[in-house]
């Protein structure tokens, strides 16, 4: 991230090209759109996408978009006003601080200070759009599918998707302080579809960060998730029905980190904790999970999904512990709830768009790694089930109640993996499970970057990840007679 004074002139121009907006006087502007406010910025948002999507040997849909606009807030007490508009004019902005200004009126100011400043950057400038012709992106497609069906005769169908994004972005506030942040982001998706005895079963990888494309591209990259989704969807083929009742269960490095981030993750955002909706609200200092159990969420890993230079708010990123050793640490917090809560920022203040409010939200969150060997946890966990992969699921935020399914599990049998099941879910509550670990793995991972986090009608990209995990006596949903 950069501050005015050394931005490229790329972004600006990205930005306030071929409008009436001089950036060197968008602070005063601001400054006299946001008096009688306590804190608020603009929020300027130059962004395209390209995606394909690529089935049944050809080229199913290409899609380019391009947005341009700003969004306007400012805060008053608990009072939020918020205007945004896809018009990138200085009247456009001015109309948008006549409402954005209501919320002031009557309000005795009480002025936020400004975030910190940092130079650094997590990834690179280059737009990944650009650096690639379209006619070798389509090819690459091809390609891949080709190399797909003759991997295993057993294929029957292969799809693949690819996205490409580049946003610049830059935040304005009324006291001066201003901070850019030029995001890529890409991400590969290829899913596998088997027949064996006219039984049909599918398996599925994805990849991705903030990087360029040529990273997807690289062979040794495509023929990864080729042969991860024919391995899952293989597996598959083998599995039985799935056993229903309490039972431990083992939770696999990586990508399990999910059920983290949905049924504990949320509850520790610094919104609903100081509204009391959370099941955490109020237990700083209390043990709420079991010992050796520490969540973090951590903004400031280079090159990840989940992170961010600084945060849509100018925020710099930060390493958040929020539970250590078992123990409530504290919050993920955006500018609002930090000021009302007499916290600090955490760097967690994240929108969808310029048309939309910031709100707290998750970065890259994930367990810690313990002490515990993966294989001893399998044998430890005696009888049960170990999950690998996980699907959809369904969370309340606020309880942090979840029910999620099992897209690639096993049976745990005599303290050996076991034949691969079909159809479970884990059903239950994300502080109990939290409170019902055994045993933490060494085998820490992160997810291969394909997260997407929902929250308020907002979607951003989020990053999970957890070492292997025994937790004890959980409600498993299956499908066995």
């Amino acid at each position: 991230m950069t501050d005015t004074a050394s931005s490229p002139a790329g972004p600006h121009e990205q930005l306030y090209g071929g409008t009436d907006i001089d950036p060197a006087r968008l602070p005063a502007l601001i400054g006299d759109l946001l008096s009688g406010t306590d804190d608020g910025e603009l929020f300027v948002q130059n962004a395209v996408t390209e995606s394909f999507a690529f089935d049944d040997g050809r080229l199913k849909s290409a899609n380019y978009d391009h947005m341009r606009g700003f969004g306007l807030r400012g805060l008053a007490g608990e009072k939020t006003g918020f205007a945004h508009s896809n018009v990138m004019s200085e009247a456009a902005i001015r109309r948008a601080g006549e409402t954005v200004g209501l919320a002031a009126k009557g309000h005795d100011a009480v002025a936020a200070p400004p975030p910190a400043r940092t130079n650094r950057h997590l990834y690179g400038l280059d737009n990944p759009l650009e650096a690639t012709p379209f006619r070798q992106k389509v090819e690459l497609l091809e390609r891949i599918d080709a190399a797909a069906r003759a991997r295993d005769p057993r294929v029957r169908q292969v799809s693949i998707s690819m996205v490409s994004s580049h946003s610049a972005v830059e935040i304005v506030r009324a006291d001066g302080f201003r901070a850019a942040d030029v995001r890529p982001l890409v991400r590969m998706n290829v899913e596998v579809v088997t027949e064996v005895n006219g039984r049909r079963e599918r398996g599925y990888f994805g990849h991705g960060g903030r990087y360029d494309l040529e990273r997807l591209m690289d062979e040794e990259a495509w023929n990864r998730a080729i042969d991860e989704a024919l391995r899952q969807s293989l597996v598959n083929q083998e599995s039985v029905d799935a056993p229903a009742g309490q039972m431990n269960v083992v939770l696999g490095s990586g990508w399990c980190g999910v059920l983290l981030h949905e049924a504990v993750g949320h509850g520790l955002e610094g919104d609903f904790n100081r509204k009391g909706q959370s099941t955490f609200s109020g237990r700083i200092g209390e043990q709420v999970a079991a010992k050796g159990v520490t969540v973090v969420d951590q903004g400031n890993l280079p090159e990840r999904r989940g992170s961010l230079s600084i945060d849509d708010e100018g925020t710099p990123t930060s390493e958040t512990v929020l539970i250590e050793d078992g123990v409530l640490k504290g919050y993920m917090q955006d500018r609002l709830n930090a000021r009302l809560m007499g916290a600090a920022p955490t760097g967690n203040g994240r929108r969808e768009s310029y048309g939309h409010s910031p709100m707290p939200r998750m970065t890259n969150t994930f367990m810690r790694a313990g002490g515990d060997d993966p294989e001893e946890i399998i044998q430890r966990a005696g009888t049960g089930i170990y999950t690998k992969s996980f699907g959809g699921g369904q969370v309340d935020i606020t309880s942090g109640k979840f029910v999620f399914s099992c897209t690639e599990a096993y049976l745990i049998e005599d303290g050996k993996l076991g034949a691969p099941i079909k159809g479970a879910t884990l059903i239950g509550s994300g502080p109990e499970v939290m409170q019902r670990v055994k045993a933490i793995g060494t085998d820490f991972a992160l997810d291969e970057g394909i997260g997407v986090c929902g929250k308020g009608g907002q979607s951003v990209p989020a990053g999970v990840g957890q070492p292997t995990m025994f937790a004890e006596g959980l409600t498993v949903g299956g499908t066995a007679a």
